[in-house]
C-alpha cells in the first residue's frame, strides 16, 4: 500500500471517534510530508483498500513499518491499536470488510522531542509519519505477530532467547517448530518443538531458550568473517525469519573489545533520512568500523547492512533531556528486544549532551581558551540518571552511558576544536586536559555551507563569520579540521574516534557527502587518516617548520615498516617497530619554506599514503 495516499491536520479526535481532518492535501507513503513541516498537531493519513481475503476463516495483517511519533490505527471507525513509541514493526490482526477505510494518525512523542534536541535534524525529518512500508496480507485465524531474537554469547557456547508472539482467534492445541541453520558457512544446526496451547482470543508471548553448540562468532570486518545464522519460526503453514549474529562486545578504559579483542572504532554518525545500505557501503570506503545513530532508530534495512558489511552501530536512545528514567529504561529493553540479533549492535548511550556548544562559538587564542576552560568548569556535570539506566543494558551491548562536551563529566567527548571554538590544532591540549572517562571521541567536526542564512547545522553562519571563512573555501576548512583532530585523537591512543557526520542533512551540515551523496574533498582525507596502519604528523605541518612524523597502528598484528616523506624538493625515510593497537614516534623532519604539500608512505603489503596540504 505505497504511493499515494490522503494527509491532513487533525481537527478533532473525540474519545472513541475516528480522526477528521478539515483539509485534506496528497502526500506520499512510505515518505516525509514537507508540508505539515513544524506542526505539532497530530497528522491522519487516510487510505481506501478492498478485503485482502481468498477464503472464509482468514484473517487479515496489517503492518506498519519504521514509524515516527505516536501511532493510532483506525480502520472503518474503529480503533485497532494505539502505540506510544513504536520501535518495531507495528502488526495488527483484523477481520476486513468488502471495502476498508484505514486512517492511521501520527503524532509528536518523546522520540520527536529527542530528534529536535539534537539540533542537526531538518523540519522535515521530524514530521510525524511513516517512514517504511504499510502492507495487509492475508493470514489464517492464528497468526504469528512477532518475534524477537536475542543472543548471549558465553565462554561455553552461546544462547539464543527467542520470543514469538502469537494472536488466535481460534482456539489452538498445535507445536512451534524452531530450526537454526547456519547462513553461508559450513557449522552446525539445530531443531527443536514447543507446544503451543490457546483459547479463542489470546495473545500470547511465548519465550524458547535455544543452545548454539560450537558457535561461529561474527566479527567486525578487519578482525575475521561475518558469520550469521538463521533461526526460523514455524506454526502450520505460517513462518517467521530472522537471522542472527553471535558477537559480544564490551568497553573498557581504552575503547571497545569485541569477543574479547581489541577494536579500534573509527566512524561517523549517520542523521535520519541517510541510514541506509549506501551510507554503509560509503562509510566501509572511508575505513570506518562503527556508525554512530544519535538519537533515532534506523529501519532494519540498515543494520542488515552493517551485518553483511561487518560495521558496528553505535545506536543512541531516542529519548529527550532530562532524562525519564522509567522510560528510558523501557526504551533500552525495547531496542534490544527490536534490534538484538543483529550482531552489528555494538554500543548504546542514553544521553548525548553533544551539541551544545555549537551555537555559541568562541574563537582562537589564549583568551578563547580560557572561556573555553570557564565554560567547562561552570558546566553541569549531572549525570541525569544515565547510569542506572545504563546498568539495565544487557552483557553483549557495550554501554557508554553519556555523552557530552568538555567538562560535562562524560563517558565519550564531542569536542570541536576548529569550528565551535579555538584552532584545530588545539586538539592535541584538548583531549588530553578533558579526556572522557572512557578515551573515546564521539563528535568533532566542521560545516561547509557556512553562508546559509538558515543553517540546519547549528551555529554554522555565526562560526563562518567569526573565523572569516568564504563559502568556497569551506570544503578546503573542513578537510584540515577533520584530518587535524581525527590524527590528533588516534596519536593520543583514543580508541573511539567518531567525525560528524557521514551526509549532509541540509544547508550547512557537516556531512563528508552531500545530500546527493557526492563526496566531499574532506571524505578522501579522513578515510586516509582511518586507514588501519597510517602515518601522521603530530599536528598540523607548515612549510619552513619542523613536524614530528609517528605510525598509528590499530591492528592486532605488530607492525615492521619504512616510513617515506616528501615535501618540495626535500625527501626521506625511516624504519619503525609498533606493537598491535599502539602508536610509535619515528622521527622529527624539517620542511622546506616553499613546499605545497607534505606526502607520507608506509610500505606494507600495500603502499599507504597520507598527503598534508601546506
Amino acid at each position: 500500500m505505497t504511493g499515494t495516499w490522503r494527509g491532513g491536520i487533525v481537527e478533532s479526535s473525540a474519545a472513541g471517534e475516528p480522526p477528521a481532518a478539515t483539509e485534506w492535501y496528497e502526500v506520499s507513503v512510505p515518505g516525509r510530508a514537507e508540508r505539515f513541516a513544524g506542526e505539532s498537531a497530530p497528522i491522519v493519513y487516510e487510505r481506501r483498500f478492498p478485503d485482502p481475503r481468498r477464503e472464509d476463516g482468514d484473517r487479515a495483517l496489517l503492518t506498519l513499518l519504521d514509524v515516527l511519533g505516536r501511532v493510532r490505527v483506525w480502520l472503518n471507525g474503529t480503533q485497532l491499536a494505539a502505540v506510544d513509541r513504536p520501535v518495531g514493526p507495528v502488526s495488527v490482526p483484523f477481520d476486513p470488510e468488502p471495502e476498508n477505510l484505514l486512517r492511521i494518525v501520527c503524532e509528536p512523542n518523546a522520540t520527536v522531542e529527542a530528534l529536535a534536541q539534537q539540533g542537526t535534524v531538518p523540519a522535515t525529518d521530524l514530521v510525524p509519519g511513516i517512514r517504511g512500508s504499510v502492507t495487509v496480507s492475508r493470514r489464517p485465524s492464528t497468526v504469528l505477530t512477532g518475534l524477537s531474537v536475542t543472543p548471549t554469547v558465553t565462554d561455553d557456547g552461546a544462547t539464543l532467547d527467542v520470543t514469538v508472539d502469537v494472536d488466535a482467534a481460534e482456539p489452538v492445541d498445535d507445536v512451534l517448530n524452531f530450526s537454526l541453520r547456519p547462513d553461508g558457512f559450513r557449522g552446525g544446526g539445530s531443531m527443536d518443538r514447543t507446544p503451543i496451547e490457546a483459547d479463542a482470543g489470546d495473545r500470547l508471548s511465548i519465550r524458547k531458550a535455544i543452545e548454539v553448540r560450537d558457535p561461529s562468532l561474527w566479527w567486525p570486518r578487519e578482525l575475521g568473517p561475518q558469520h550469521r545464522y538463521t533461526l526460523r519460526v514455524k506454526l502450520g503453514e505460517q513462518s517467521l525469519e530472522r537471522t542472527v549474529g553471535l558477537c559480544d562486545v564490551d568497553r573498557d578504559a581504552d575503547g571497545f573489545l569485541v569477543n574479547g579483542r581489541r577494536v579500534a572504532a573509527r566512524g561517523l554518525t549517520v542523521r535520519p533520512g541517510a541510514a541506509d545500505a549506501d551510507a554503509v557501503a560509503a562509510a566501509v570506503d572511508a575505513n570506518a568500523t562503527v556508525l554512530r545513530l544519535p538519537a533515532f532508530l534506523a529501519p532494519a534495512s540498515f543494520y542488515e547492512a552493517c551485518d553483511e558489511s561487518g560495521v558496528l552501530v553505535w545506536q543512541g536512545l531516542p529519548e529527550p533531556t532530562p532524562i525519564d528514567a522509567d522510560r528510558a529504561t523501557e526504551t533500552v529493553r525495547t531496542v534490544v528486544d527490536r534490534f538484538g540479533h543483529h550482531p552489528s549492535l555494538a554500543a548504546l548511550t542514553v544521553a548525548d549532551r553533544g551539541m551544545e556548544d555549537l551555537t555559541a562559538p568562541l574563537g582562537t587564542g589564549t583568551l578563547s581558551k580560557l572561556r573555553l576552560r570557564y565554560r567547562a568548569w561552570r558546566r553541569d556535570a549531572d549525570r541525569g540518571g544515565a547510569d542506572a539506566v545504563a546498568a539495565e543494558i544487557p552483557d553483549g551491548v557495550a554501554s557508554v552511558p553519556t555523552i557530552g562536551p568538555p567538562g560535562a563529566d562524560a563517558d565519550a567527548l564531542s569536542a570541536w576544536p576548529g569550528w565551535a571554538y579555538l584552532d584545530a590544532s588545539a586538539a592535541e591540549w584538548l583531549l588530553t586536559k578533558y579526556s572522557p572517562r572512557g578515551r573515546v571521541l564521539a563528535g568533532f567536526g566542521a560545516a561547509t555551507d557556512v553562508e546559509s542564512d538558515d543553517p540546519t547545522f547549528p551555529g554554522a553562519a555565526a562560526v563562518g563569520t567569526s573565523r572569516d571563512l568564504p563559502d568556497e573555501d569551506a570544503d578546503g576548512y573542513q578537510r584540515h579540521v577533520l584530518k587535524t583532530v581525527a590524527e590528533a585523537a588516534r596519536y593520543r591512543g583514543y580508541g573511539g574516534v567518531v567525525a560528524d557526520t557521514l551526509v549532509d542533512a541540509g544547508n550547512g551540515d557537516a556531512g563528508i557527502c552531500r545530500a546527493d551523496r557526492s563526496r566531499k574533498s574532506a571524505f578522501d582525507a579522513l578515510a586516509a587518516s582511518f586507514e588501519p596502519i597510517q602515518a601522521v604528523t603530530v599536528g598540523p605541518p607548515a612549510a619552513g617548520g619542523s613536524v614530528q612524523l609517528a605510525i598509528c597502528n590499530d591492528t592486532p598484528d605488530a607492525v615492521e615498516t619504512t616510513v617515506s616523506w616528501t615535501a618540495g624538493d626535500r625527501s626521506g625515510s625511516a624504519g619503525a617497530s609498533v606493537d598491535p593497537h599502539a602508536v610509535t614516534d619515528v622521527e622529527s623532519i624539517s620542511i622546506p619554506s616553499d613546499a605545497s604539500t607534505l606526502e607520507l608512505v608506509v610500505e606494507t603489503d600495500d603502499r599507504i599514503v597520507n598527503r598534508y596540504d601546506l
